[in-house]
């Protein structure tokens, strides 16, 4: 019996046991010897149904974890608690050498349960680092592997840039993942009576995602930390955001470096286009390709520089014909939402030349193996002569794309 069933079920039988009281109520009388049969027995007939709903229930919840997906009610409830996390605080505690308290101590322990490592120092939300500080517009043998079957992730928290183009994530990771990857469909074709139909396999691979470790260390004052205004709050963030989040939206576009991440641009199989020409028959046909490929959704949109944004925005749809319109208008081009930043770098070899990309960003995945971690040194040399502390940032992440020819690039846009 489903979980909805069974709650069916158990709803009716209570609705049954209130109408035989309220009965007896009505007639100020108690229950009657068969009455208080019937209750008796829909009394245990609902113990039984609980226990069938907690059991049902739990196995809902395992398999959503499994899956990557929040239970009911659970990223609801998670969100409240990261609401209501302090990152000062965090950082006032390490340096006074005391214990985490409140919902920086909820959250440092369900952190440590959900990815099943102690954190050196203290781990703090990422949604409270996901501040766009580097982008220009405000508008997911001995090591494990998990194998994720169906490889669709729940949505993302808000903020990073990456999340806000709709990137998937996996959180709360422990083993390596792999995620089994379709690259091929069967065969089907009309064929004459009695003949054989087309025989055909479908072709698959995996896409692997390793830990991969980005973080970074930052000194501040401590009255910086020892203040309480929300304002300070704010710049400390900012501080750490920059820091980290950076790290991690450069990688998730580029990547590829040494211990990197392999970013979008730095995939293997990703469709090129030319835009030495700047027209919208040009646009248009980055636009055909992607959709050529089965892979305009609602996370499709462009990404690119400011210098691009500049030049978009400053090119006539029609040569000569303002009233036509330009390339770029109200933040979106071809009917596309645009995004801008300063972490998409010039042509490798050609500082003349820009670049412009245009996918579907659901096609890419997000491995998170640990909430950020926070370590606080105040004895550090320099620093501690100056009344002031270290502090260190850790994110553990890796990035795989997972159909390369939902992304087209092109590196050929003159400055």
């Amino acid at each position: 019996m489903s979980l909805s069933a069974i709650r069916e079920s158990r709803a009716a039988k209570v609705a049954d046991m209130r109408a035989l009281l309220a009965k007896a109520d009505a007639e100020q009388r108690n229950l009657a010897a068969d009455e208080q049969a019937r209750f008796g027995a829909l009394k245990a007939e609902v113990t039984g149904l609980e226990e069938q709903e907690a059991r049902a229930q739990f196995l809902a919840d395992a398999e959503r974890r499994m899956l990557g997906t929040p239970a009911d009610g659970e990223q609801r409830d998670r969100a409240t608690l990261e609401g209501r996390v302090s990152l000062l605080r965090m950082l006032q505690a390490q340096t006074e050498q005391r214990a985490l308290t409140g919902a920086e101590a909820e959250f440092h322990a369900e952190a440590e349960r959900r990815t099943g490592r102690k954190a050196q120092g203290a781990y703090v939300p990422m949604s409270l680092l996901e501040t766009r500080v580097n982008t220009t517009t405000s508008a997911a043998a001995t090591v494990g592997t998990d194998l994720r079957a169906d490889q669709f992730i729940s949505p993302l928290r808000a903020a990073l840039l990456a999340r806000r183009l709709g990137v998937r994530v996996l959180s709360g990771l422990q083993g390596n993942v792999s995620v089994p990857r379709q690259t091929g469909s069967h065969t089907v074709g009309w064929v004459a009576e009695n003949s054989a139909v087309p025989d055909s396999d479908i072709a698959t691979n995996s896409l692997s995602l390793t830990p991969r470790h980005a973080g970074g260390v930052t000194e501040m004052s401590r009255q910086l930390i020892q203040q309480s205004s929300p304002d300070i709050e704010q710049l400390v963030r900012d501080d750490l955001a920059f820091m980290v989040a950076r790290a991690v939206d450069s990688a998730l576009i580029v990547g590829g470096g040494a211990n990197e991440p392999v970013g979008v641009l730095s995939t293997a199989g990703i469709q090129t286009a030319s835009l030495a020409t700047l027209s919208w028959a040009n646009a248009l046909d980055m636009m055909k390709k992607v959709e050529s490929e089965n892979a305009a959704s609602a996370s499709t949109c462009w990404l690119g520089s400011p210098e691009v944004k500049a030049k978009l925005a400053g090119t006539l749809k029609v040569t000569g014909d303002a009233g036509g319109g330009f390339l770029l208008a109200g933040g979106r081009m071809a009917e596309l939402q645009a995004y801008f930043t300063t972490q998409i770098p010039r042509k490798t070899g050609s500082p003349d030349k820009l670049r412009l990309i245009l996918g579907d960003w659901s096609q890419v995945m997000l491995g998170v193996w640990s909430e950020l971690d926070l370590l606080v040194n105040p004895f550090e040399g320099a620093a501690y002569a100056r009344g002031g502390v270290k502090v260190r940032a850790m994110a553990t992440v890796d990035i795989g794309v997972r159909q390369p020819k939902a992304f087209v690039h092109a590196e050929d846009l003159a400055l």
